[in-house]
């Protein structure tokens, strides 16, 4: 990497870094107000922890159905193997410890006229400000599978139970059977993460199942960190070979997907028919269902905000971060999700005081594990460019793992993930 390496990443995951970073401002005390939050994932949780750092005067109610938290971040090391789902999951007395109101419901409605926040419960919250981090929702395109045959056709691209169901059905699989995931088009949350998933897979086939095969059929050209997953593949996993165990099939190999049977798991493309014993079925995605109900989203799923706030350009008073947000350069992700909470709440906090809000800087690093002791990473930091209303990166800081890195290097990766995912929960969490 250049000009910022990945100690001063884990560093700058830090709270006292990060907030002289942003500039988070020093508030009065007599300057509160009432913030609400939708999502207790990376991103509505480190914006309400941060709101607390920057005046813990503001009142900051959290609205989370589930009282656990599992991480999508880390959730593939638990197909593979390498975790428990008892490991990627994460609660939230860190934040009731500094004064955030965390309540378990689900957020139904946000009258932004009003500024009130219902819920499915019967509640009514009053805002200021409202922040809205909902990740994602699911558009099932293909002819023959619903959001109703999750049970059987796991996507675990929101981690928990679903990510139990495909561990499970990967355990239970006789020695032999063929592995499908279907991975989305773009836009989608944590654009490595299938190919991530396919590699670890792979590894615990190698080990348990050798007969067997992970394929993955994908409706793009191109992925995301494509070289540094190949050449892992080719090293671990015999990739390209006779006796390959992970097989990528673009669109141009076998066109377009007509019909997923759930019920005997059978995909029929263009060219051929696959008949898996195991499909994880990743559906194409939109900003999560409060946003699209409270009018947030445009036609195409995502919501439009100002970049410099994150307010959304639909709804004044009301911020939309992390996945559901159009962050220009920023990719979906956790740390792209902690990042702009530091931002939000940051610019809340000034707007809440009087103040103007600061030109802010972003950062995102994203890890990928491709096997025992072997990982690698992409870095980037962003800035606000306000002339083109764009979150743009900085020339010449973070960088990419070097494909010809030495095994010692792509081993140290696997532990700076570790170091990160350890980081980012006490980060956002507390």
């Amino acid at each position: 990497m250049t000009a910022i390496n990945r100690r001063t990443f884990v560093q700058l995951s830090g709270a006292t870094a990060f907030a002289g970073a942003l500039g988070l401002p020093h508030v009065a005390r007599a300057a509160g107000g009432k913030v609400v939050i939708i999502g207790g994932g990376p991103g509505g949780a480190t914006t309400a922890r941060y709101l607390k750092l920057a005046n813990p005067d503001i009142d900051v109610t959290l609205i989370e159905p589930n009282e656990l938290y599992h991480t999508c971040f880390m959730s593939n090391e638990v197909l593979g193997g390498e975790r428990t789902i008892e490991q990627i999951q994460v609660g939230y007395d860190g934040l009731k410890k500094i004064g955030v109101n965390v309540v378990h419901d689900f957020a139904t409605g946000i009258d932004g006229g009003a500024k009130t926040v219902a819920t499915k419960g019967g509640q009514s919250f009053a805002f200021d400000r409202c922040v809205v981090a909902p990740g994602i929702d699911f558009n099932y395109t293909h002819e023959g599978i619903t959001e109703a045959d999750a049970g059987n056709v796991p996507h675990a691209w929101k981690a928990g139970e679903q990510t139990t169901i495909l561990r499970k059905q990967l355990e239970a699989m006789e020695d032999g059977g063929l592995v499908a995931i279907v991975a989305p088009a773009d836009p989608f949350r944590c654009p490595p993460g299938p190919y991530e998933r396919a590699s670890l897979i792979a590894g615990y086939l190698k080990e348990h199942k050798p007969k067997s095969k992970v394929i993955i059929i994908d409706p793009k050209e191109k992925f995301a960190k494509q070289g540094l997953f190949t050449g892992a593949w080719k090293k671990l996993y015999g990739f390209e070979t006779d006796n390959s165990l992970i097989e990528w099939l673009p669109f141009a190999k076998v066109g377009g997907i007509s019909k997923v049977d759930a019920g005997t798991k059978e995909i029929v493309t263009d060219f051929e028919t696959f008949k898996p014993a195991v499909l994880n079925y990743i559906p194409q995605q939109t900003a999560g269902k409060i946003a699209m109900d409270a009018g947030l989203a445009d036609e195409k799923g995502w919501c439009p905000v100002d970049k410099q706030t994150f307010e959304s350009k639909k709804v004044a008073g009301v911020h939309v971060i992390g996945d559901a947000a159009i962050a220009t350069a920023m990719p979906k992700s956790g740390y792209s999700a902690n990042s702009q909470g530091k931002v939000t709440a940051a610019a809340i906090a000034a707007i809440l005081a009087g103040k103007e809000p600061v030109t802010p800087s972003y950062v995102n690093t994203c890890y990928s594990i491709a096997g025992k002791d072997y990982g690698f990473s992409v870095a980037a930091v962003y800035r606000y460019n306000a002339e083109k209303d764009v979150i743009g990166g900085v020339e010449g800081a973070g960088g990419l793992t070097p494909g010809d890195a030495s095994p010692e290097q792509f081993k140290r990766e696997v532990g700076y993930a570790h170091s990160w995912y350890n980081n980012i929960r006490k980060d956002s969490w507390g």
